[in-house]
């Protein structure tokens, strides 16, 4: 059967829609990595995946009966662009199940190729359930994404020209796994003609059926897949994939949302190309395997499979790039609430970059500050929690948690009673180390900050929206004080968003 995949791929007709992609040094991450990082570029083909190399050569060896009946296929998306693509270049019908939570990008990706979408269920298994139906119902010809040799030897043209590209010795290849189409081709063809190179297949955490069916040694279905990761969100990987996986596949490593973040801005980095999550997922994998296992001086691959990233989604990579990339801590730290505990905890903070800063009162005794720093790397954030406590200031690391980062985040905050003759102002002050500290100890402490927000943008200038609770007997001090301050600043308290919220 192995035989059979090599001449399968070396025949393949890939070429007729598919030219040769790139095979790219990555400068940086090989710098910062120790050792020579190339990147296979699959985000370069016509429909910026390299599911169309399996589409076609499948679609290509059909009948001329087949191909006058039409086709169907289930996709989380890449595929489905394939299938449509290859349909309108053979003159053929097109219909693609994909799940409901396809992001629109790949549906309109699919439409503008002339692909009927149908949506039908969460994943790749519901679509798949529901296109059987349609195949049988409309009497279509079925493309499998992954599990068929003819889809499997068009993605194992990627390690054909891996080896073309790069003669000399590589250590190992890094292949995004989601059914296992592309790393069974790519591991048939490479384990045939250099056995020596590794071939390491990387997951999500939450989507690890191939990892988990090989280390059971038995396809696995499972229940639930996360979906951040919609292109490999597969429950079951493919009987065949399966065999080759098992039978060529030398490790696994798996990585969480917050690594993949932070390869699409390494990726971003080094090409100025954005990723789709599934399209970094070899990279990360590599990131990962290469710290773990300490590797130096060696040639490693990551295959970048995929570029279709709906533009709304790069809002929540780049807030979690950071972590991914160890560059932000994320904690909460208590203190009491009286006066002058804010004063003491901006001072523990020293000229340490804050990317955010977030606090609101609400219980009279203690006070909770959500508090997110720049770091160089993650030894930082056991330090850092030292220092805060030896400080007097009993804290909790939430650079792991998930709800914290994605949502309570952005919610610390909303109605006090206590907060009474509250004043609420905006102001603006230049970004550079130690600003942020700078700008509270100028506040005058006989007024209790009653809430804080800010957030580091990346811009030149830091925002900030503080609440003060000023008497009534002292609001002409109060307005003589804030413009001492010589920071731009805009009052709020008449603002009908903070009456509604806060």
């Amino acid at each position: 059967m192995s035989n059979d995949y090599l001449k399968r791929i070396l025949t393949s007709r890939v070429y007729d829609v598919v030219r040769e992609t790139s095979l790219e040094h990555a400068p940086l991450a090989s710098a910062r990595l120790n050792n020579r990082i190339l990147l296979k570029r699959e985000d370069q083909l016509d429909v910026f995946s390299f599911k169309l190399r399996g589409a076609y050569n499948k679609m290509a060896h059909l009948t001329p009966a087949e191909l006058k009946r039409g086709v169907i296929a289930a996709s989380a998306g890449n595929h489905a662009q394939g299938v449509a693509y290859s349909a309108k270049r053979l003159g053929t019908r097109a219909v693609i199940v994909m799940p409901e939570t396809t992001p629109q990008l790949k549906i309109d990706g699919v439409r503008r190729h002339g692909g009927e979408v149908v949506l039908s269920g969460e994943s790749y298994s519901d679509a798949y359930a529901h296109a059987q139906e349609l195949e049988k119902k409309e009497k279509l010809t079925f493309v499998h994404p992954f599990d068929d040799p003819y889809v499997i030897a068009g993605q194992g043209t990627i390690g054909m020209e891996i080896l073309h590209q790069h003669p000399g010795p590589i250590d190992a290849i890094f292949v995004p796994i989601g059914g296992g189409g592309l790393i069974a081709g790519v591991a048939a063809y490479i384990k045939q003609l250099r056995p020596e190179i590794k071939i390491i297949g990387v997951q999500t955490e939450d989507s690890a059926a191939m990892a988990r069916s090989v280390k059971a040694n038995r396809r696995l279905n499972l229940t639930d897949v996360g979906l951040f990761s919609d292109g490999t969100a597969v429950k079951q990987v493919g009987q065949e994939t399966f065999r080759v996986a098992r039978e060529y596949v030398d490790d696994f490593v798996l990585v969480d949302t917050d690594a993949i973040c932070a390869a699409i801005k390494d990726v971003f980095q080094e090409t100025r190309s954005v990723l789709e999550p599934a399209g970094a997922l070899a990279m990360a994998g590599l990131k990962r395997y290469a710290q773990e296992h300490k590797l130096k001086n060696k040639t490693l691959i990551a295959i970048t499979s995929g570029a279709n990233m709906n533009f709304d989604r790069l809002r929540f990579v780049a807030e979690r790039a950071d972590v991914g990339l160890a560059r932000e801590a994320v904690f909460v730290l208590s203190l009491p609430e009286a006066r002058g505990s804010f004063r003491r905890l901006t001072e523990s903070l020293g000229d340490r970059s804050v990317t955010e800063f977030n606090y609101r009162i609400s219980d009279a005794k203690e006070a909770h500050v959500f508090v997110g720093l720049q770091i160089q790397s993650e030894a930082d954030i056991a330090k850092l929690e030292n220092h805060f406590v030896r400080k007097g200031f009993p804290t909790l690391n939430l650079t792991d948690n998930e709800m914290a980062k994605t949502h309570i985040r952005y919610m610390v905050g909303g109605r006090s009673p206590l907060a009474e003759h509250e004043e609420l102002y905006r102001f603006e002050f230049p970004e550079r180390p130690g600003a942020l500290r700078r700008f509270l100890s100028s506040m005058n402490p006989d007024w209790n900050i009653s809430l804080f927000h800010y957030r580091n943008q990346g811009d030149d200038y830091g925002r900030i929206l503080v609440g003060l609770q000023v008497p009534p007997e002292d609001k002409n001090a109060f307005k003589e004080f804030v413009n001492a301050l010589g920071y731009p600043h805009w009052r709020e308290t008449n603002n009908p968003v903070y009456k509604m919220f806060l």
